[in-house]
């Protein structure tokens, strides 16, 4: 499996609403003007990683529907439509449907519980869940049991009661390392895999992107960005600083797969 392979994508456009977007951590309310900069920004550094992106339109109505990577999780040939536990984003997974049903001619649905996509890690050789503020165990069982019968290994994993997401603490680099904050490396297994730990006081960025050659990093973690430059990777350096604001990463703001000629 290709763990970061992908030539396509699907987004969505950030709505006006998004000053309303869910703040864990009560930060202040993001300014949607440079939202939409920071957005654009991020889908030009999709296709300059060679993706062929999909824009959906805004929703008001769902103030983060902008992080679609939430409501569905998306591989080379199915997706499945998860069920969000936040109340506010109950309806995204619905209109997010019909999108993925044009796109995949199979179109899962979770059975049971709740799971968030920014808590499942695609790995080379494996798929984590982690259970989380927003996944709760039931679904990721239910989870993992429709991947095992798709032929993923699929692993349930604890997420620290601090970490919004499993992937707000850890990510790809590559096949064979893992990006992770010190607190999620510590009970975390990522089997044979170099562990990068984030440097103390920028455990926000252990949220990166890795597209084909490319790695996508926030550049408000200097330290990170330098010792990822070490690595024999191409980096695209984004400005996130309004997109924290509302909890978001740059993996939840595209679904990507890899679709055969």
């Amino acid at each position: 499996m290709h763990a970061f392979q992908f030539n396509q994508a699907i987004v969505r456009t950030p709505g006006r609403s998004i000053v309303d977007g869910l703040r864990a951590h009560g930060a202040p309310a993001p300014d949607r003007a440079r939202i939409m900069v920071e957005h654009a920004a991020y889908l030009d550094a999709l296709r300059q990683a060679g993706v062929r992106v999909q824009v959906l339109p805004a929703l008001e109505a769902y103030p983060d529907s902008m992080f679609v990577e939430d409501p569905a999780l998306v591989f080379a040939e199915f997706a499945v439509s998860l069920t969000l536990r936040a109340n506010s984003r109950a309806g995204e997974a619905a209109l997010l449907y019909d999108a993925l049903s044009a796109r995949f001619s199979t179109v899962q649905r979770l059975a049971d519980g709740h799971v968030d996509g920014g808590d499942v890690l695609v790995l080379g050789d494996e798929v984590l869940v982690g259970v989380s503020q927003r996944t709760d165990r039931q679904g990721a069982e239910s989870l993992a049991a429709l991947l095992d019968q798709r032929g993923l290994s699929t692993r349930v994993v604890a997420t620290p009661a601090s970490v919004l997401h499993l992937k707000s603490g850890c990510s790809l680099v590559d096949e064979d390392t893992v990006m992770a904050t010190a607190e999620v490396a510590a009970i975390t297994d990522f089997g044979t895999r170099r562990v990068l730990v984030t440097p103390h006081g920028e455990e926000g960025g252990a949220n990166v992107l890795r597209v084909n050659g490319h790695l996508l990093v926030s550049r408000m973690y200097p330290r990170l960005v330098e010792m990822l430059a070490r690595e024999d990777l191409q980096l695209l350096l984004m400005e996130t600083t309004e997109i924290a604001k509302v909890d978001a990463g740059l993996t939840c703001m595209s679904l990507r797969w890899q679709q055969d000629a």
